[in-house]
């Protein structure tokens, strides 16, 4: 069996901030369980178990939410006794935690770099943006206390980097963010397209991405991007490193810019399996690691055909020219048509014009790396 990829939600749905634009108390709203507590010990114990004895050469496990670190720091204190357990054949581990920083002490900030966490800090843009989006149940604004947060880190020298949703606000003022991580020192960066509720409409919440808004966000911040670029001094920027990578002729590491969904065991607290994060319903559901074998969870995801799907792309976004760079995007963004049988991405019209605006960088930087 190849590298695993393992994504554990330890505490479920539960969260201590209540974000405008959550997809995953979307999808939790939309299942006969919204919330499955806690994971106990055991059922963290059975995963790391299984995939561990299957690995080759590689596992990573994600702890993301909901907010992980609600099951405090002695869940993932054995979380890491299990791994040196069940590491009987060497391999190489990596664990990674996606958190909004607010559980973050000196007792987390330690554990996280003694045990070589990266740890992916939820932040959209500056304060008045990000308070505006990312707040409390009671309204409260956020913004101070991650960015303690983020002070804490870096004074325990712990790896992380900047993870900001991209909704119609962080898009109009991008410039002004980009300056701000900057002055941080934020060298590592992920923008991630905020989502539409599943299976609804487009456009019909105020932190709903339109194609065209996404697309001038994109061609704003590559020319930021870009002029450091020309100076050395660029951030990583997760989307932008991987498609210089895609025009010098390498596969991206990312799902998502691959255009096929990947092999990855997303877990709930209770253990139950899906195939992908952003599809965590009760129809996706490919078995449970403290009942099924992981072939048996394997031969699940093989019926439903969820992979293929991402393969069954119109033909007009096959043969378009910036194909080879776009991949028609994640499959959460894309739309059924019935009457073919195939998949379109919502974003295209942006794609498009990002790409007739800075493709051709792309291909002149991913030269240089051929």
């Amino acid at each position: 069996m190849p590298p695993i990829s393992v994504l554990l939600k330890p505490s479920s749905s539960l969260c201590n901030m209540s974000c405008d634009y959550c997809f995953y108390c979307d999808e939790a709203r939309k299942r006969s369980q919204p919330s499955y507590g806690f994971m106990s010990e055991q059922t963290l114990k059975n995963i790391i178990r299984k995939t561990m004895l299957s690995a080759e050469g590689a596992v990573s496990y994600v702890y993301q939410g909901g907010e992980p670190t609600l099951r405090e720091l002695d869940f993932f204190q054995k979380a890491m006794a299990y791994q040196r357990q069940y590491n009987k054949n060497g391999i190489i581990v990596q664990n990674a935690l996606q958190t909004n920083g607010l559980c973050l002490d000196e007792e987390w900030c330690s554990f996280l770099k003694e045990n070589h966490f990266l740890v992916g800090l939820s932040v959209d843009g500056t304060g008045v943006v990000h308070d505006s989006l990312r707040h409390t149940r009671s309204g409260e604004g956020t913004f101070d206390k991650i960015m303690q947060a983020a002070r804490l880190m870096d004074k325990f020298h712990v790896d992380y980097n900047i993870l900001t949703v991209v909704t119609p606000r962080v898009a109009e003022r991008i410039r002004e963010i980009y300056r701000f991580y900057e002055k941080q020192g934020w060298r590592y960066q992920q923008y991630i397209a905020c989502l539409d509720p599943l299976d609804e409409g487009h456009g019909e919440n105020a932190y709903s991405l339109t194609p065209p808004v996404y697309g001038r966000f994109l061609i704003e911040l590559f020319e930021l991007w870009f002029q450091d670029w020309k100076s050395g001094v660029q951030p990583y920027i997760r989307q932008f490193d991987n498609l210089v990578g895609i025009a010098a002729g390498y596969v991206p590491e990312s799902c998502d810019q691959r255009g096929s969904c990947s092999i990855q065991y997303v877990v709930e607290a209770d253990g139950s399996v899906y195939p992908c994060d952003f599809y965590m319903m009760d129809e996706y559901r490919l078995g449970n690691f403290n009942e099924d074998l992981l072939e048996q969870i394997d031969e699940k995801r093989r019926e439903t055909g969820f992979l293929e799907r991402s393969h069954k792309l119109k033909q007009e976004c096959v043969q378009c020219p910036h194909y080879k760079l776009c991949r028609g995007g994640c499959q959460r963004n894309r739309d059924y048509d019935p009457s073919t049988g195939l998949y379109g991405n919502y974003l295209c019209e942006g794609f498009r014009m990002f790409f007739d605006a800075c493709g051709e960088k792309i291909y002149q930087i991913g030269k240089m790396y051929t």
